[in-house]
């Protein structure tokens, strides 16, 4: 089924609202790096804010200080959780396990 054709106005409010998704999303990963925001407040925030629930688990850990590509896929697979898995997709027990794993 093809999609329908967007107007000009539509692509320029399409393309105005993923600019602002990915600059939260980027905000986010600068917080946590610089350790002013824990995973736990980011895993909240995801409940509520469609921007950083399409952050993906592996972009989040690895932007922890300390935690490089070979150690967030080692947590990945510790924790059971799916590589190209985001936030909104974690369920209750991954969440748990990553707050207790990284919020110490």
């Amino acid at each position: 089924m093809p999609l329908k054709p967007l107007t000009e106005e539509q692509r320029a409010a399409a393309r105005e609202k993923a600019k602002k998704a990915r600059v939260i999303r980027a905000e986010m990963k600068e917080a946590v790096k610089n350790k002013q925001i824990t995973i736990s407040e980011v895993l909240q925030r995801a409940e509520t804010d469609e921007a950083v629930a399409r952050l993906k688990v592996t972009d989040l850990l690895t932007s922890l200080p300390g935690v490089g590509e070979v150690r967030t896929e080692n947590i990945l697979k510790d924790l059971n959780i799916a590589a190209s898995r985001r936030l909104r997709g974690l369920g209750i027990h991954q969440r748990r396990a990553l707050i207790n794993l990284l919020d110490r």
